[in-house]
């Protein structure tokens, strides 16, 4: 019997004398001094000097999940996202160029943004909070929470995000111009161009 449990024990990793198992490799931290330069050289233009985007056709970068961000920007430079600034932009960038952009800009606060629309706010947050049940519509604030502060490494931040971008991304979600998440997809999918509006305009107003 302890023969046959010898047998099945899994074997160890053998070491000649004086040699130690190797430690296991920590990522390494990311650097905001050289994120803060490579954003001022790279970003700034478009995306704000900290991050909260003037032009609202451009997203605001702050206070996001830097590992959404990074995941982007990884999409954008391998063509699983589609924009041709952002895909040019995004090759000329290492992963640690990533890395220390994303972090650096989650460490900004993010401006409280306004719905201009108040008609389609009430629309907006019945789709929201509550989704369209005969629809079959899930609400947005299962994922993105429901302040909009979205999850960490999941769902991205949407709190205060330009009406104009949130729009865009709807639509090309809708259109299958954006096909980097197969939920973002299903969901703009089944929604009328009023209905994005309204959501976008009431994700606009929430803090």
């Amino acid at each position: 019997m302890l023969m046959a449990a010898a047998l099945a024990a899994p074997a160890l990793p053998a070491f000649s004398a004086g040699e130690t198992p190797a430690a296991p490799t920590k990522a390494a931290k990311p650097d905001l001094v050289k994120g803060e330069a490579s954003y001022a050289a790279v970003c700034v233009a478009c995306h704000g000097a900290d991050g909260n985007s003037a032009i609202p056709v451009n997203p605001k970068l702050s206070q996001q999940h830097p590992e959404y961000l990074v995941k982007q920007l990884q999409e954008f430079k391998s063509g699983k996202r589609s924009n041709a600034i952002m895909t040019g932009f995004a090759s000329m960038l290492t992963d640690e160029d990533m890395k220390n952009i994303s972090y650096w800009a989650a460490s900004k606060p993010a401006t409280p943004g306004t719905s201009t629309d108040k008609a389609l706010v009430a629309l907006g947050e019945r789709i929201y909070r509550g989704g369209i049940a005969d629809r079959q519509i899930a609400a947005c604030a299962g994922c993105h929470s429901p302040n909009g502060a979205g999850i960490p490494s999941q769902y991205p931040r949407l709190s205060g995000q330009h009406a104009d971008y949130t729009v865009s991304q709807l639509n090309m979600f809708r259109d299958g111009s954006r096909a980097n998440s197969l939920q973002m997809t299903q969901v703009a999918a089944k929604l009328n161009d009023r209905e994005i509006k309204a959501v976008a305009d009431y994700i606009a107003g929430l803090r």
